[in-house]
């Protein structure tokens, strides 16, 4: 035992109580898997399902058994011998195989759901526990709804069953009722008061149903439990169970507190909790602790500054070290300076001051119709401010108005050479009524080569990238234009084209003179 004192086992219930999530039902083939992405991790104990349940979960539990022998292999089963022998059927053929039983032990289960007296559940918990150990000394046995029970008959439901040969007790939160000073406090209790508690591992299994199931299970091991029931994202019955990331990584990180080592390789947690995501399709929320999207990524401009500078500012543990590749720096509106001109540096782009200085202005105007900005709609930012030359024609404002039942009409604002300008412009759509408004008022009338749009993202929110080519004296230029509204955009494009051809033009006559 003086080994196990360093060490916390893990015991992944994924396959059993993770499945009972609503909508989590996974078939053999998807249940083997997620075995064998447990097994690569290094799970200690696997527990593979409820065998007594159906064929099917009788089949996959087997399957798993005979497949998986990298770690131990449980199996389900209420106090009874029907159920226990069901399940060492179903695991009989694994390398280490551990049956798991259990019992209610709360005054509230025995009188509402069991209808038996404490004398009666305790002799049944101690007649499973013997007829386990027939089969295996691998034997682990949970009196359910343990924190709500009377303190004095758990510690001697504990020592009964370990009396028995239980090698393994597990302490569940089955309604996720209890609070980590009250939780912590329990173990302690148990380790204090049953006389024969040093014979077994203590175990843990916590559920969410008030957001403190990581928190619980790691106050129990703080007070000496060794063993923790988890799995992978968190999933199962209600609001699901102690997260198996959360509490692998708290022991990683926080070694100064815990000193102990759990046996996971923890940079599978993220490729483990994607496959999950895709055989389940129960999505991860963004602010999910280590596996969430959002869980590396830094908006606000004071972080990122930090991370730039120093990536343990912000982060207390590497994106590397669950699996993912790096930190995700999101630019947006709570972006500041330095975290732009980092990435822009990280993307080949070497800017002055000055065309830094525009290029975040215009980021921040981006940012506050559109929620992240991606590389591509800084690239396009970028082109626009470092292709810009002294500007004859500057756009203002544009409203436009169109339908099935509408004229196509384009009001617009320009600026021409330091003054505004206004005008309306009519067309066949809300493109040519702009491009007729934008005409009008530079009294241009160019031929239009190309008009082309691109999406620069994804997503419903994306910028769309107009290319404008204008024909003029033999020569023509090609103006862009990116904007939320495709509509901006072309006038930009179009405006940004004029531009060039009034600098292409006055470079010829210098060209010429000289």
């Amino acid at each position: 035992m003086e080994a196990q004192k360093e060490r916390v086992f893990i015991f992944d219930t994924t396959l059993r109580d993770g499945e009972q999530s609503p909508g989590a039902s996974m078939n053999p083939d998807e249940k083997l898997r997620v075995a064998r992405q447990l097994e690569r991790m290094g799970v200690d104990v696997i527990e593979a399902g409820f065998p007594v349940a159906s064929d099917g979960d009788f089949a996959s539990v087997r399957q798993i058994a005979l497949e998986v022998r990298g770690c131990q292999i449980a199996a389900l089963a209420r106090a009874n011998a029907a159920d226990i022998d069901r399940a060492w059927e179903a695991v009989a053929g694994a390398a280490n195989p551990r049956i798991h039983t259990f019992i209610s032990s709360s005054d509230i289960h025995l009188q509402y759901q069991l209808r038996k007296s404490r004398e009666q559940v305790l002799q049944e918990a101690v007649a499973a526990v013997a007829h386990a150990r027939r089969y295996t000394e691998n034997v682990e046995f949970s009196p359910m709804d343990a924190t709500r029970s009377d303190r004095g008959y758990l510690c001697q439901m504990v020592e009964a069953v370990i009396a028995a040969g239980a090698t393994t007790v597990n302490i569940p939160d089955t309604v996720g009722y209890a609070i980590p000073e009250e939780f912590g406090g329990l173990i302690a209790l148990l380790i204090s008061r049953v006389p024969n508690i040093g014979k077994a591992i203590i175990s843990v299994h916590c559920h969410n149903d008030l957001g403190l199931a990581t928190a619980n299970a790691l106050a129990a091991v703080k007070n000496g439990a060794r063993q923790v029931e988890c799995t992978i994202n968190g999933i199962g019955e209600r609001a699901g169970n102690s997260a198996m990331e959360e509490i692998v990584m708290a022991l990683k990180t926080r070694k100064d507190l815990f000193g102990l080592t759990a046996g996971i390789k923890s940079e599978y947690i993220h490729q483990s909790s994607r496959l999950l995501t895709q055989i389940t399709g129960i999505p991860v929320q963004p602010n999910k602790a280590i596996v969430g999207a959002n869980a590396f990524a830094h908006e606000s401009g004071i972080h990122q500054d930090g991370l730039i500078k120093e990536k343990i500012t912000y982060e207390i543990m590497t994106p590397q070290s669950v699996g993912i590749s790096d930190t995700h720096i999101v630019l947006g509106k709570h972006s500041g300076r330095h975290a732009v001109s980092h990435r822009l540096k990280e993307m080949g782009y070497d800017l002055t001051d000055e065309v830094l200085k525009q290029v975040y202005v215009r980021l921040m105007e981006l940012a506050d119709v559109k929620k992240e900005i991606f590389d591509e709609d800084l690239e396009a930012i970028v082109y626009e401010e470092t292709s810009r030359h002294e500007e004859k024609y500057r756009l203002l404002y544009l409203n436009v108005v169109s339908g099935n039942v509408a004229v196509p009409t384009a009001t617009m604002q320009m600026e021409v050479d330091g003054q505004m300008v206004q005008e309306a412009g009519f067309g066949v759509g809300p493109v040519d009524a702009t491009f007729a408004a934008i005409r009008k008022i530079t009294n241009t009338n160019y031929p239009l080569l190309k008009f082309a749009v691109n999406a620069i993202t994804g997503g419903t929110d994306a910028q769309g990238e107009v290319t404008v080519q204008l024909k003029f004296d033999g020569r023509s230029a090609v103006g862009r234009g990116a904007h939320p509204d495709i509509l901006v955009a072309s006038a930009k494009a179009y405006i940004n084209a004029l531009n060039r051809l009034v600098w292409l033009s006055t470079d010829i006559k210098k060209v010429k003179v000289a």
